[in-house]
């Protein structure tokens, strides 16, 4: 049997005391005071520059190594116990860090732009940097936009009280939330918020969850004047540093950072608009299946339970011997990969009160391993968040023997290669079922993750463009932030739904991460663009493991639209790319809609 908690003491043992995370952080410190020195006396003109520069990404490749080895592990921490105060406080500590670290990336990126261009391009071509040329023109690039060492140094300091903290301020709320929930037998439970968000999602019962959303939703509400605060004063920081560096397009650095252009967000987009009709059909037809006219926003991920059948469950070590059975069939290396993951430990996946909500997979580049956070329940859905976890696992596995720079892969195609983890496991299960009643289960599963990137993720995205227009003219009131949140998520889900969610921009976590904005699009995209990289491998004579691993190590050595060009020969701003993926869902759409038909008659 597979351990259900995961082991951070092979990380740093003695949890959020632990002696050899002291000693880690004060090196760290120290090598901070190296770097910083080494950067300053950094001459753009010295004629051993290629050497000088090589030896300087080398330091910083291990400061950086060390930022994430510590920062998981302590996140691991106050993740799996939203009460270990000593973990929040050493994260701070740690946090309090990076300003020297930020210092010394603006004080060379800035030397960067004094190189001419053509010294520059001679510069890249030499051995020891073509490798992380593309890496370094784009800390070239960002060096022209930067305002003085001083400048950027106090807004990074005010950042440690202001972006970093309103963000953090988010999560002590979130440890405050219980949600009460009576049982069959009468009795009152506090759950947690992830406990709560599974039950209420996922519960066969449609009494129980319509009554836990109602709970659900006030809990949320009640608190809602501090989340608002919060959100306001999180993004209101991050607009006044575009300000300053004069930026007024808030896409920008979201676009910028997912290395894509807005006319690839936009062709994803537009597409996924025109054809919404076939998943509302979709959501109505599910809703009918439930006795009611239509969708009310708790039952989008329930299990359909059809012919006196009962919906299949996993343990979790079934789970992982479905996931390794099935990764093998793609790829033998992701399944050995996975396998360890397992046997190790690495996986945090006990249902218990005291834990955060969600799921997340974190790197640990000094020993080369990855944590993934997860609360299991045995659905089908958990599995398939297992397997999506593991493919970031994998992802980040591959990428272990190369440079620094070039492992620091967007979010857009990080959720490429674990969506594509997902489609083995949901696929799978699909060819597995035996009854109609099992096919229908299995293909509303699978439906799921298509609703949430075309419906879910779009309404976030809408909201937070929304969000983003207003706060630039003030502060913005809860009423209407709420307002606005129901206002995408109709025009998300083309109006589709007969009950939304009015404060999903409280409860969802997404909203308040600090160091990446907009945290939603790049869901959609990587789903889409794993659906590419499925379609090739049913297509594949035998070798796509290894142009699989090719493709994931280029993820962060040159922009989107090059890599789906060189590896899939495709144009992402072009419509075409992005219908192929929305066709393989209706095609999933119609088959759920005949195998349906006779139960709505």
């Amino acid at each position: 049997m597979y351990a259900l908690t995961w082991d951070l003491d092979s990380i740093f043992p003695g949890g959020s005391q632990s002696k050899e995370l002291t000693g880690r952080m004060e090196l760290l410190e120290e090598q901070l005071k190296d770097y910083q020195s080494k950067v300053k006396n950094f001459e753009v003109k010295d004629r051993d520059i290629t050497a000088n520069l090589a030896a300087l990404l080398n330091l910083r490749e291990k400061i950086a190594n060390g930022f994430s080895q510590c920062s998981s592990f302590l996140n691991a921490l106050m993740s799996a116990d939203v009460t270990d105060v000593d973990a929040k406080i050493r994260y701070g500590k740690l946090t309090s860090l990076s300003p020297i670290f930020q210092l010394s990336e603006t004080i060379l990126a800035k030397k960067f732009t004094e190189i001419s261009d053509q010294d520059w391009s001679d510069l890249l071509t030499s051995d020891a940097l073509k490798t992380v040329a593309f890496r370094l023109s784009e800390i070239r690039r960002d060096g022209n936009e930067l305002l003085s060492e001083e400048a950027e140094n106090i807004i990074n300091t005010l950042s440690l009280d202001g972006l970093n903290a309103w963000s953090q301020h988010y999560d002590t709320l979130v440890a405050t939330i219980e949600i009460p929930f009576t049982d069959e037998a009468g009795n009152i439970q506090k759950l947690s918020a992830g406990q709560a968000f599974n039950k209420m999602m996922g519960d066969p019962d449609k009494k129980v969850r319509a009554a836990l959303f109602a709970t659900w939703e006030n809990v949320w509400r009640e608190k809602a004047d501090l989340f608002a605060d919060t959100l306001n004063h999180l993004d209101g920081f991050r607009l006044s540093t575009y300000k300053l560096h004069g930026t007024t397009d808030y896409l920008k650095q979201p676009l910028e950072y997912n290395r894509m252009s807005k006319a690839t967000l936009d062709a994803m987009w537009g597409t996924i608009q025109k054809n919404k009709q076939p998943i509302v059909d979709f959501l109505t037809r599910k809703a009918q299946l439930f006795g009611k006219e239509k969708m009310e926003w708790q039952d989008q991920d329930a299990p359909i339970i059809l012919d006196g059948m009962t919906e299949r469950t996993f343990t979790y070590d079934e789970a992982a011997a479905f996931i390794l059975d099935n990764f093998r069939k793609f790829s033998p290396k992701m399944a050995d990969f996975a396998q360890m993951a397992f046997e190790k430990s690495w996986i945090e996946a006990e249902d218990r009160p005291g834990k955060r909500p969600g799921g997340y997979c974190t790197e640990l580049p000094e020993t080369q391993e990855s944590r993934i956070f997860m609360t299991y329940s045995n659905s089908i859905n958990e599995v398939a968040t297992l397997a999506h976890e593991l493919g970031h696992a994998f992802h980040s596995s591959v990428l272990w023997d190369i440079p620094r720079l070039n492992q620091d892969y967007a979010m857009n195609v990080a959720e490429t290669a674990s969506t594509f983890a997902e489609l083995i496991v949901a696929d799978a299960t699909l060819k597995g079922a035996t009854t109609k009643a099992e096919k229908i289960n299995l293909l509303d599963a699978k439906m799921q993750n298509a609703i949430a990137m075309f419906m879910n993720i779009h309404a976030r995205f809408i909201f937070e463009n929304d969000f983003y227009t207003a706060r630039q003219q003030g502060l913005v009131a809860p009423e209407k932030i709420t307002e606005m949140m129901v206002a995408a998520q109709k025009e998300a889900y083309a109006d589709g739904l007969a009950k939304y969610h009015p404060h999903f921009w409280a409860a969802k976590l997404h909203f308040f991460i600090d160091d990446v904005p907009f945290y939603n699009f790049p869901y959609t995209f990587g789903y889409l663009f794993s659906m590419g990289i499925y379609a090739q491998a049913m297509k594949s004579d035998g070798n796509f493991e290894d142009q699989y691993i090719a493709l994931l190590r280029d993820t962060a050595a040159m922009t989107t639209e090059d890599l789906a060009q060189k590896h899939l020969n495709v144009d992402l701003t072009k419509p075409d790319f992005w219908q192929a993926g929305i066709d393989m869902v209706l095609h999933d759409i119609n088959d759920f809609m005949t195998l349906t038909e006779e139960y709505v008659k």
